[in-house]
């Protein structure tokens, strides 16, 4: 049964990072960049001034510590309304193929080049999947499995953002002038490679309504693939588990139950069960709470803790993006 007594610890807490997110929210908009780097980099800003935010004992904690984990994952659950499962018989079986095939090797190369210059493992794992699947969403829904803290959930997610806002710019300068593909084509690499929806709408639009038709449709395919995605990190974690001989209890149910309330939002989308104006509502409210979610994520982080990995960090979110970019074209050219 729902009662207000049991969020009321929750609320100062949950008032700061609504306030955080209010701020960068209009922060975004003057300078149009990414509502969710912008709200952790407010978040951390305000969190090292004003330390009384987030630290032991403190009013403030499990408000914001609420936010950061449990409506991060109620806004990932809404966000299965953006989605459609019709989206991935559309793209056909060479399209899919790239996209299973890029996802699966940014993926992997991260983790690759993680231990190539000696980064955390789990940043390393983040800025793959990120890049990978779908920006902060996808950090965001797989960092529970992982058991990423928010030092690495923040780094990641704020170096993935910057390098999609980058490829805004390159990636259609890339298609159309570099790899010379039609405008189809460039949309698929776009959509393949710009890791937040938006990234990649404005990308392809950029280019012609053909190419942002196709990147927009090429997107929501990588969206769709972070349910499975879930599914075999938990399936990896109860191996690494049994391997160690460790009881891990997250592990031991399944999987979270914000996919499964994904996934079921996503078959309300695909059946048309609501109508658009309710869809519309609930993908705004999953849009905004993300924004407290990462807000909250911020006040929770220390600069000092992130000295040490930002810049390796930044590194390995650099190549990566690069040999993702290179592997698309290629893929595109070659089938």
């Amino acid at each position: 049964m729902f009662t207000l007594s049991k969020y009321k610890p929750h609320l100062k807490g949950l008032l700061v990072s609504t306030l955080v997110a209010l701020l960068a929210i209009i922060i975004a908009k003057l300078i149009s960049f990414s509502t969710a780097t912008i709200a952790i980099i407010l978040g951390m800003i305000i969190g090292n001034k004003f330390t009384f935010l987030n630290s032991k004992g403190s009013e403030y904690l499990s408000g914001i510590k609420f936010a950061e984990k449990d409506l991060l994952m109620f806004a990932i659950a809404l966000l299965g309304i953006n989605l459609n499962f019709t989206v991935l018989a559309a793209l056909g079986f060479k399209t899919l193929f790239i996209i299973v095939a890029g996802m699966t090797f940014t993926i992997l190369m991260g983790v690759f080049l993680g231990k190539l210059f000696k980064l955390n493992s789990k940043l390393a794992l983040m800025i793959g999947i990120g890049n990978g699947v779908c920006g902060s969403s996808a950090i965001a829904a797989t960092s529970g499995v992982a058991k990423v803290n928010s030092n690495d959930i923040a780094i990641s997610i704020a170096l993935v953002n910057l390098m999609g806002t980058i490829g805004i710019f390159l990636a259609p300068f890339l298609a159309s002038y570099v790899f010379g593909f039609s405008d189809s084509e460039a949309g698929v690499f776009v959509g393949n490679t710009l890791q937040a929806v938006g990234q990649a709408v404005a990308g392809g639009f950029s280019i012609s309504p053909e190419a942002g038709a196709s990147a927009t449709v090429v997107k929501m395919g990588r969206v769709l693939l972070l349910a499975p995605l879930v599914f075999i990190l938990i399936y990896i974690a109860k191996r690494e588990a049994k391997k160690n001989e460790e009881v891990n209890e997250e592990v031991k149910v399944g999987f979270p139950s914000f996919i499964i309330w994904f996934i079921f939002f996503v078959a309300l989308a695909s059946f048309e069960v609501l109508p658009k104006s309710v869809e519309f509502i609930i993908s705004e409210v999953s849009h905004y709470v993300s924004i407290v979610a990462m807000a909250a994520i911020g006040l929770m982080i220390h600069f000092d803790t992130i000295k040490e990995s930002a810049s390796t960090a930044f590194k390995v979110s650099s190549i990566l993006f690069a040999m993702q970019l290179a592997l698309s074209g290629l893929l595109i050219y070659v089938l």
